[in-house]
Protein backbone atom coordinates (compact mmCIF):
# COMPACT_ATOMS: atom_id res chain seq x y z
CA UNK A 1 0.00 0.00 0.00
CA UNK A 2 2.88 2.36 0.71
CA UNK A 3 4.27 1.88 -2.79
CA UNK A 4 0.91 2.45 -4.50
CA UNK A 5 0.26 5.55 -2.35
CA UNK A 6 3.69 6.92 -3.27
CA UNK A 7 3.02 6.38 -6.99
CA UNK A 8 -0.34 8.12 -6.68
CA UNK A 9 1.22 11.02 -4.79
CA UNK A 10 3.93 11.38 -7.45
CA UNK A 11 1.34 11.38 -10.22
CA UNK A 12 -0.67 14.11 -8.50
CA UNK A 13 2.45 16.23 -7.96
CA UNK A 14 3.48 15.77 -11.61
CA UNK A 15 0.04 16.88 -12.79
CA UNK A 16 0.18 19.96 -10.57
CA UNK A 17 3.67 20.80 -11.84
CA UNK A 18 2.59 20.34 -15.47
CA UNK A 19 -0.47 22.57 -15.06
CA UNK A 20 1.58 25.14 -13.21
CA UNK A 21 4.14 25.11 -16.02
CA UNK A 22 1.44 25.60 -18.65
CA UNK A 23 0.14 28.60 -16.78
CA UNK A 24 3.63 30.09 -16.66
CA UNK A 25 4.03 29.50 -20.39
CA UNK A 26 0.75 31.29 -20.98
CA UNK A 27 2.00 34.21 -18.88
CA UNK A 28 5.04 34.58 -21.14
CA UNK A 29 3.17 34.25 -24.46
CA UNK A 30 3.34 37.63 -26.26
CA UNK A 31 0.39 38.59 -28.44
CA UNK A 32 0.60 42.36 -27.87
CA UNK A 33 1.82 44.37 -30.91
CA UNK A 34 4.24 47.28 -30.48
CA UNK A 35 3.10 50.87 -30.71
CA UNK A 36 3.23 52.49 -34.17
CA UNK A 37 6.49 54.34 -34.96
CA UNK A 38 6.34 58.10 -34.47
CA UNK A 39 7.70 61.25 -36.11
CA UNK A 40 8.12 59.74 -39.57
CA UNK A 41 9.88 62.20 -41.87
CA UNK A 42 11.32 62.12 -45.36
CA UNK A 43 14.09 63.85 -47.27
CA UNK A 44 13.55 64.27 -51.00
CA UNK A 45 16.29 63.18 -53.34
CA UNK A 46 16.87 62.63 -57.01
CA UNK A 47 15.02 59.38 -57.85
CA UNK A 48 15.09 58.44 -54.16
CA UNK A 49 13.41 59.26 -50.85
CA UNK A 50 15.12 58.90 -47.46
CA UNK A 51 12.70 57.98 -44.65
CA UNK A 52 13.39 58.51 -40.92
CA UNK A 53 11.46 57.88 -37.69
CA UNK A 54 11.97 57.67 -33.93
CA UNK A 55 13.10 54.47 -32.23
CA UNK A 56 10.23 52.58 -30.58
CA UNK A 57 10.17 52.55 -26.75
CA UNK A 58 9.55 48.78 -26.45
CA UNK A 59 12.55 46.63 -25.51
CA UNK A 60 11.60 43.67 -27.73
CA UNK A 61 11.54 45.44 -31.12
CA UNK A 62 13.01 43.19 -33.80
CA UNK A 63 12.71 45.63 -36.71
CA UNK A 64 10.55 47.90 -38.82
CA UNK A 65 8.55 47.46 -42.03
CA UNK A 66 8.29 50.34 -44.51
CA UNK A 67 5.27 50.71 -46.80
CA UNK A 68 4.31 53.04 -49.62
CA UNK A 69 1.11 53.97 -51.45
CA UNK A 70 0.18 56.27 -54.32
CA UNK A 71 -2.56 57.86 -52.18
CA UNK A 72 -3.14 58.38 -48.47
CA UNK A 73 -6.15 56.06 -48.25
CA UNK A 74 -4.85 53.63 -50.88
CA UNK A 75 -3.30 50.19 -50.75
CA UNK A 76 0.06 50.17 -48.94
CA UNK A 77 2.79 47.93 -50.28
CA UNK A 78 5.76 46.65 -48.29
CA UNK A 79 9.00 47.93 -49.82
CA UNK A 80 11.47 46.74 -47.22
CA UNK A 81 12.40 45.95 -43.64
CA UNK A 82 15.21 47.21 -41.46
CA UNK A 83 16.53 47.10 -37.91
CA UNK A 84 17.51 50.77 -38.21
CA UNK A 85 15.31 53.85 -37.85
CA UNK A 86 15.85 54.90 -41.43
CA UNK A 87 15.27 53.50 -44.89
CA UNK A 88 16.08 54.58 -48.45
CA UNK A 89 13.42 54.10 -51.10
CA UNK A 90 15.89 53.76 -53.97
CA UNK A 91 13.15 52.77 -56.41
CA UNK A 92 11.24 56.04 -56.09
CA UNK A 93 10.96 57.96 -59.35
CA UNK A 94 11.09 61.67 -59.97
CA UNK A 95 7.76 63.43 -60.54
CA UNK A 96 5.74 60.75 -58.71
CA UNK A 97 4.22 61.38 -55.27
CA UNK A 98 4.58 58.58 -52.70
CA UNK A 99 2.85 58.22 -49.33
CA UNK A 100 4.83 56.37 -46.65
CA UNK A 101 3.98 54.47 -43.49
CA UNK A 102 6.13 52.48 -41.06
CA UNK A 103 5.25 49.64 -38.69
CA UNK A 104 7.26 48.05 -35.88
CA UNK A 105 7.38 44.32 -35.21
CA UNK A 106 8.68 42.37 -32.21
CA UNK A 107 10.46 39.03 -31.78
CA UNK A 108 7.13 37.25 -31.36
CA UNK A 109 6.05 38.41 -34.82
CA UNK A 110 3.50 40.98 -33.67
CA UNK A 111 3.27 43.96 -36.02
CA UNK A 112 2.05 47.42 -35.02
CA UNK A 113 -0.48 49.55 -36.85
CA UNK A 114 0.78 51.86 -39.53
CA UNK A 115 2.41 55.07 -38.30
CA UNK A 116 0.00 57.96 -37.72
CA UNK A 117 2.04 60.65 -39.49
CA UNK A 118 0.77 61.78 -42.87
CA UNK A 119 3.99 61.69 -44.88
CA UNK A 120 4.33 62.05 -48.63
CA UNK A 121 7.14 62.99 -50.93
CA UNK A 122 7.75 63.81 -54.59
CA UNK A 123 11.33 63.13 -55.73
CA UNK A 124 12.85 65.69 -58.08
CA UNK A 125 16.13 66.07 -60.01
CA UNK A 126 19.08 67.93 -58.54
CA UNK A 127 22.55 68.92 -59.65
CA UNK A 128 25.83 70.09 -58.18
CA UNK A 129 28.72 72.38 -59.10
CA UNK A 130 26.92 73.95 -62.04
CA UNK A 131 28.38 77.23 -63.33
CA UNK A 132 26.87 80.19 -65.15
CA UNK A 133 28.79 83.28 -66.29
CA UNK A 134 28.31 87.02 -66.15
CA UNK A 135 25.81 87.91 -68.85
CA UNK A 136 27.79 90.95 -70.01
CA UNK A 137 30.99 88.98 -70.60
CA UNK A 138 29.47 85.65 -71.65
CA UNK A 139 25.84 86.23 -72.66
CA UNK A 140 25.42 82.78 -74.21
CA UNK A 141 26.49 81.00 -70.99
CA UNK A 142 24.88 83.15 -68.32
CA UNK A 143 21.37 81.71 -67.96
CA UNK A 144 20.01 78.39 -66.74
CA UNK A 145 17.00 76.35 -67.88
CA UNK A 146 15.87 73.99 -65.08
CA UNK A 147 13.49 72.05 -67.30
CA UNK A 148 16.33 70.82 -69.53
CA UNK A 149 19.18 71.07 -67.01
CA UNK A 150 21.05 73.30 -69.44
CA UNK A 151 23.06 76.51 -69.49
CA UNK A 152 21.39 78.89 -71.97
CA UNK A 153 21.73 82.53 -73.08
CA UNK A 154 20.42 84.99 -70.52
CA UNK A 155 17.75 86.23 -72.97
CA UNK A 156 16.62 82.76 -74.05
CA UNK A 157 12.86 82.39 -73.56
CA UNK A 158 13.52 79.27 -71.43
CA UNK A 159 16.07 80.96 -69.13
CA UNK A 160 14.81 80.71 -65.55
CA UNK A 161 17.52 83.00 -64.13
CA UNK A 162 20.85 84.55 -65.11
CA UNK A 163 23.98 85.82 -63.34
CA UNK A 164 25.25 89.38 -63.31
CA UNK A 165 28.41 91.11 -62.10
CA UNK A 166 27.47 94.78 -61.81
CA UNK A 167 30.62 96.76 -60.99
CA UNK A 168 31.83 94.12 -58.54
CA UNK A 169 28.44 93.45 -56.98
CA UNK A 170 26.84 90.12 -57.87
CA UNK A 171 23.17 89.46 -58.64
CA UNK A 172 20.81 86.63 -59.56
CA UNK A 173 18.20 87.94 -61.99
CA UNK A 174 14.84 86.60 -63.15
CA UNK A 175 12.54 88.08 -65.77
CA UNK A 176 9.31 89.82 -64.82
CA UNK A 177 7.20 86.69 -65.43
CA UNK A 178 9.14 84.79 -62.74
CA UNK A 179 9.81 85.26 -59.01
CA UNK A 180 12.81 84.86 -56.70
CA UNK A 181 13.42 84.95 -52.96
CA UNK A 182 16.59 84.85 -50.84
CA UNK A 183 16.11 82.19 -48.14
CA UNK A 184 19.31 83.13 -46.32
CA UNK A 185 22.44 81.17 -45.40
CA UNK A 186 22.13 77.37 -45.42
CA UNK A 187 24.62 74.59 -44.83
CA UNK A 188 23.62 72.72 -48.00
CA UNK A 189 21.04 72.52 -50.80
CA UNK A 190 18.70 70.30 -48.74
CA UNK A 191 18.03 72.79 -45.93
CA UNK A 192 15.14 74.52 -47.70
CA UNK A 193 12.22 72.12 -47.78
CA UNK A 194 9.36 73.99 -49.36
CA UNK A 195 8.83 76.97 -51.64
CA UNK A 196 7.32 79.90 -49.69
CA UNK A 197 3.86 81.32 -50.31
CA UNK A 198 4.86 84.96 -49.87
CA UNK A 199 7.94 87.14 -49.66
CA UNK A 200 8.85 87.24 -53.34
CA UNK A 201 10.99 90.12 -54.56
CA UNK A 202 8.79 92.83 -56.14
CA UNK A 203 9.64 94.28 -59.52
CA UNK A 204 10.87 97.86 -59.51
CA UNK A 205 9.27 100.57 -61.65
CA UNK A 206 10.51 100.81 -65.22
CA UNK A 207 12.39 97.50 -65.00
CA UNK A 208 11.65 94.14 -66.56
CA UNK A 209 13.71 92.00 -64.18
CA UNK A 210 13.65 91.07 -60.49
CA UNK A 211 16.92 90.48 -58.70
CA UNK A 212 18.60 89.59 -55.43
CA UNK A 213 22.20 89.92 -54.35
CA UNK A 214 24.13 86.69 -54.88
CA UNK A 215 25.93 85.53 -51.72
CA UNK A 216 28.08 82.45 -51.21
CA UNK A 217 26.30 80.01 -48.87
CA UNK A 218 22.80 81.39 -49.47
CA UNK A 219 19.92 79.44 -50.97
CA UNK A 220 17.40 81.08 -53.34
CA UNK A 221 13.97 79.80 -54.34
CA UNK A 222 12.76 80.55 -57.85
CA UNK A 223 9.17 80.39 -59.10
CA UNK A 224 9.62 79.89 -62.82
CA UNK A 225 7.60 81.44 -65.61
CA UNK A 226 5.96 78.07 -66.36
CA UNK A 227 4.78 77.53 -62.75
CA UNK A 228 7.50 75.27 -61.38
CA UNK A 229 9.60 75.71 -58.26
CA UNK A 230 13.37 75.41 -57.98
CA UNK A 231 16.13 76.29 -55.55
CA UNK A 232 19.81 77.07 -55.96
CA UNK A 233 22.55 77.34 -53.35
CA UNK A 234 25.56 79.43 -54.29
CA UNK A 235 28.86 77.69 -53.50
CA UNK A 236 31.34 80.04 -55.21
CA UNK A 237 31.46 83.41 -56.98
CA UNK A 238 34.23 85.02 -59.02
CA UNK A 239 34.16 88.07 -61.25
CA UNK A 240 33.36 85.86 -64.24
CA UNK A 241 31.05 83.17 -62.91
CA UNK A 242 28.77 81.78 -60.20
CA UNK A 243 28.84 78.09 -59.12
CA UNK A 244 25.71 76.61 -57.54
CA UNK A 245 23.85 73.45 -56.55
CA UNK A 246 20.23 73.14 -57.58
CA UNK A 247 16.97 71.19 -57.23
CA UNK A 248 13.91 71.45 -59.46
CA UNK A 249 10.37 70.17 -58.90
CA UNK A 250 9.06 68.55 -62.09
CA UNK A 251 5.42 68.61 -60.99
CA UNK A 252 3.81 71.89 -62.04
CA UNK A 253 2.63 73.96 -59.08
CA UNK A 254 4.14 71.58 -56.50
CA UNK A 255 6.04 73.61 -53.89
CA UNK A 256 7.72 70.53 -52.46
CA UNK A 257 11.47 70.87 -52.75
CA UNK A 258 12.50 68.45 -50.03
CA UNK A 259 9.83 67.24 -47.61
CA UNK A 260 6.42 68.06 -46.32
CA UNK A 261 5.06 66.29 -43.22
CA UNK A 262 1.49 67.13 -42.25
CA UNK A 263 0.29 66.32 -38.70
CA UNK A 264 -2.67 64.00 -38.80
CA UNK A 265 -4.09 60.71 -37.74
CA UNK A 266 -4.30 57.53 -39.75
CA UNK A 267 -7.57 55.85 -38.85
CA UNK A 268 -6.29 52.28 -39.04
CA UNK A 269 -3.92 50.03 -40.92
CA UNK A 270 -5.16 49.80 -44.53
CA UNK A 271 -7.21 46.69 -45.24
CA UNK A 272 -4.85 45.43 -47.97
CA UNK A 273 -1.09 45.41 -47.55
CA UNK A 274 0.93 43.91 -50.33
CA UNK A 275 4.27 42.32 -49.54
CA UNK A 276 5.99 43.04 -52.83
CA UNK A 277 7.19 46.19 -54.55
Amino acid sequence: MKIRRSILTAAVLSAIFFLSGCNNLHEYYDDIPPSPPRNVKTVTGDNRVDIFWDRNPESDIAGYNVYFSYSYEGKYTLIGSTIKTSFIDAKAKNEITYYYGVTAYDYAGNESKLSDDVVYDTPRPEGFNQAVFDYRRSPNNSGYDFSKFLVVPYNDKAADFFFENYNGQYFINVWDDSDIQDMGATKDIWDISYAPMTGWVPIKPNENIKYVEAKVGNTYVIWTWDNHFAKIRVSNITRERMVFDWAYQLVEGNRELKVRNVPGERKSLPIRIEKNY
